[in-house]
């Protein structure tokens, strides 16, 4: 008993009382371009991405094929390249989740008054892993543990699309998840709104263009959400979906 004591007392409170205030250490967040130049003919950042997810001309970044793996940053012999620890990447835009050196933070998320008016009290929300690794599938887990406790805010993950407002889609959205995932959002009642979450699901990276999967579902039903990562971190999700219902913390 004593020892418990001792262990709770060292761990001190794992309570985090605003996760949009937090300040995570140690964790590789935003991408930050500076404002230098490129080696001339340098391609090095380009060639050390896994998933094609900077450009040249001018150097650029996509979140939504990122897993912030940091191999870029080493290897650019300019020191172009970095990552602070913000995590509020969320974005209501595929195309805000794009970083230069001239745009540096992303749109703010836009809250949707409908959403707030229908969902801003109380949100239920479905998790589907279609084809996923289940890194994401842990961090949406999270959400409701006692660092994040997202049910505060009325929040909750169910198990039942029947009592579900909007789906969690995790995972490159495998051909096999195609058939699942559809009867999924066709037993969610309406208004009904769709949160991808982590690389795979908002671009199919790192397996983008692989014949295994059906994107098709976003082809039809476009996210109101986007939340970036390898996996996507909590206080991004968090951080993310208050926002979008203007829930103040």
């Amino acid at each position: 008993m004593l020892k418990s004591i001792k262990v709770r007392a060292s761990q001190g409170s794992q309570f985090i009382p605003d996760p949009r205030r937090a300040e995570p250490a140690g964790f590789r967040g935003k991408p930050v371009i500076a404002d230098k130049a490129c080696e001339h003919g340098c391609a090095a950042c380009v060639d050390a991405c896994p998933t094609a997810a900077i450009a040249l001309d001018p150097v650029r970044i996509d979140l939504g094929r990122c897993v912030l793996c940091g191999d870029c940053a080493p290897v650019c012999p300019a020191g172009k390249l970095s990552f602070d620890n913000d995590f509020k990447l969320a974005a209501t835009d595929r195309d805000a989740l794009i970083v230069t050196a001239a745009r540096p933070s992303l749109d703010p998320v836009r809250v949707s008054a409908a959403l707030r008016q229908r969902f801003g009290r109380s949100l239920k929300l479905r998790s589907v892993s279609a084809g996923g690794c289940n890194a994401c599938e842990l961090e949406v887990n999270a959400l409701g543990n006692v660092n994040f406790d997202i049910g505060r805010y009325g929040i909750d993950i169910v198990a039942s699309p029947r009592h579900a407002d909007g789906l969690v889609l995790t995972g490159p959205l495998s051909r096999n998840m195609a058939q699942a995932l559809q009867l999924c959002w066709d037993g969610m009642p309406e208004p009904k709104f769709v949160i991808a979450v982590g690389a795979c699901a908002i671009s199919g990276s790192p397996f983008e263009g692989a014949d295994t999967l059906d994107r098709g579902f976003l082809e039809r039903f476009r996210p109101a959400l986007y939340v970036p990562g390898c996996p996507a971190h909590p206080l991004t999700f968090i951080s993310g979906i208050l926002d979008l219902l203007g829930i103040e913390s």
